[in-house]
């Protein structure tokens, strides 16, 4: 069973980057691979100081782990002191091999297989309170009538303000069948509201849109390669192809942190000509050699493919997006992919305790490794190897176009993220698109327009962050109170200033227009909140590709034969 534990935890939020702490790291767990259960790794070395080496590491970490245990001047938790040694162990490696407690087995099934056995929420702090983002469509949560936006107050009659998000995590989620109360305080109502939620086992959707953007250009998110996802991608294909002519396909990958690499040879398999080789892994052992062959006919060989990434793209995404670009069968659009290209195996230990741990490395059809971070070597200063793009090896795609190793994969077509604002950025920090959305439903409960008008939304929301006096700072007025520090400092003349000061008040003034400047950036965050409260995800989706650059940038070089062809040509050397 292949693994990455870098996909979404549907009963909490998490940022975009490192979570701290050692042992769940986002964006960056590749696909994993090979759960192996009673099976232990059999290693053979003919050097016998090496052996003997590891015996003596061994026993100097028993002695140490005892003595420190029986006899430090405070008692010590031997559970706790045993975790923090073998974490300090693998602290020299890299941040994918981890230890597994015995508690958290439950995160390999999530991320494995993708179910759990809970109410179908999305959770996160907000204001201080432990606040529901999001919920899972068809599932307890959404049908007894919970809501985004509303306050947990109790969980089974225990008062959960001030606890963290993670730690809810036990709270709801649980045995199938079995029941969760829960206080919950919503916008416009004057007391309490309470729920009688039941567990269900939660499937998470890896595809979760899928439809027409333009003429014939059909458009798929693959959020993440848990268990499944080709099964998704397959019969999402065959519902479009009901629905009319598919002219080209645009594959999102975007903020996909990666899943199963098996799951990811399934996806692509989907495109490619049978036998065409997908992935290969090599590693120190010799079972960790593997190619991976594409063993069914494609579904959409000959329709032309396009590959959305960016640079949260990881791992069994990046084995997509340079597979399908070793073997030219599609355009890799937007930003430089992550960088990972390390396999991890799943080893049980004892006392139901895991061990995943990196095993071999990962090389797309051409033969090279797009991982970025040399993990066992660092700088001086203590800084991991990174080789620089001068030095990264060059290799050729079946058609003879030049692709490079290290650093990820580089898109045949780059196409930058749309640059918002100060001002849209402090909103987002701020939650008040996500405020904004709570208040406006509870105010519109009666209404007959599922789609609000976005020019009234947007005068209501001017309103509404003149009642949260909202403020923020943007980046002339942080120029400009330097300017003043050295000013006063340097003891510059009253006059520069007074002409200082004046400055400061005419960008105060300025900033009176910064929501008509990012006035699309604003309206696309009002709408995709409001969207998921009137049609749930798929209308969040929906909603933000109407302000979707990068999205309509590649629907339109799918429709220019011409240019498409041209990005999968290779270029004439004179």
């Amino acid at each position: 069973m292949l693994f990455n534990n870098a996909c979404v935890n549907e009963e909490f939020e998490m940022k975009k980057g490192f979570m701290t702490g050692k042992k769940w790291f986002p964006f960056v767990l590749l696909v994993g691979v090979v759960a192996l259960s009673g099976f232990i790794i059999g290693f053979k070395f003919s050097d016998t100081d090496y052996l003997f080496r590891i015996s003596k590491g061994i026993d100097i970490f028993g002695h140490v782990y005892k003595e420190v245990t029986m006899n430090y001047v405070d008692e010590v938790d031997p559970e706790k002191f045993m975790e923090g040694g073998i974490d300090g162990m693998l602290g020299a490696l890299d941040p994918y091999t981890n230890f597994i407690g015995e508690n958290e087995g439950d995160e390999v099934e999530l991320i494995t297989s993708g179910k759990y056995g809970g109410i179908g929420v999305t959770i996160g702090l907000r204001d201080g309170y432990i606040t529901i983002l999001s919920l899972l469509e068809g599932y307890s949560a959404q049908r007894q009538g919970l809501q985004p936006g509303d306050r947990i107050l109790e969980i089974d009659g225990k008062p959960v303000i001030g606890v963290k998000p993670d730690a809810i995590r036990s709270m709801t989620r649980g045995e199938p069948g079995t029941e969760v109360r829960m206080k919950i305080d919503r916008e416009g109502e004057k007391a309490p509201l309470n729920f009688v939620c039941v567990r269900e086992e939660i499937l998470l959707k890896n595809i979760t849109y899928a439809d027409f953007i333009d003429s014939g250009i059909a458009y798929v998110r693959l959020e993440r390669f848990s268990r499944g996802a080709g099964d998704e991608l397959r019969l999402a294909i065959k519902d479009l192809k009901m629905k009319g002519t598919i002219k080209g396909v645009i594959l999102d990958l975007r903020d996909n942190p990666g899943g199963l690499l098996d799951v990811a040879v399934d996806v692509v398999e989907k495109f490619v000509p049978k036998g065409s080789l997908i992935v290969s892994t090599h590693g120190r052992q010799p079972e960790s050699e593997k190619k991976y062959i594409a063993a069914e006919e494609p579904m959409l060989l000959d329709v032309p493919l396009l590959v959305l990434v960016n640079h949260n793209s990881a791992s069994a995404s990046e084995i997509v997006a340079g597979a399908i670009q070793d073997l030219d069968r599609g355009i890799i659009f937007g930003t430089r992919t992550f960088g990972k290209g390390l396999v991890q195996t799943i080893l049980p230990l004892v006392y139901g305790t895991q061990l995943k741990i990196t095993t071999a490395k990962y090389y797309t059809p051409s033969g090279r490794c797009i991982q970025e971070i040399d993990y066992m070597h660092k700088s001086k200063d203590g800084v991991f190897t990174v080789t620089p793009d001068s030095l990264r090896r060059g290799f050729k795609t079946l058609k003879g176009r030049s692709v490079f190793e290290s650093g990820g994969v580089t898109p045949d077509s780059v196409a930058g993220e749309t640059e918002t604002g100060a001002m849209y950025k402090e909103l987002l920090r701020k939650s008040m698109f996500f405020k904004f959305a709570t208040k406006y439903v509870s105010q519109h409960k009666d209404s007959t327009r599922p789609v609000p008008p976005q020019e009234e939304v947007l005068g209501e929301f001017q309103k509404f962050l003149d009642e949260q006096q909202f403020t923020y700072q943007d980046e002339g007025e942080k120029k400009v109170s330097e300017l003043s520090e050295i000013a006063e400092q340097s003891k510059y003349s009253p006059t520069i200033r007074e002409e200082i000061e004046r400055l400061r008040k005419d960008l105060g003034q300025e900033k009176k227009y910064s929501l008509d400047r990012d006035k699309a950036n604003v309206l696309r965050g009002l709408m995709t909140e409001l969207m998921l409260r009137y049609k749930g995800d798929a209308g969040r989706i929906a909603a933000s590709l109407e302000n979707d650059e990068q999205a309509k940038a590649a629907a339109s070089l799918l429709l220019n034969g011409k240019e498409y062809s041209r990005l999968l040509s290779v270029k004439k050397t004179k």
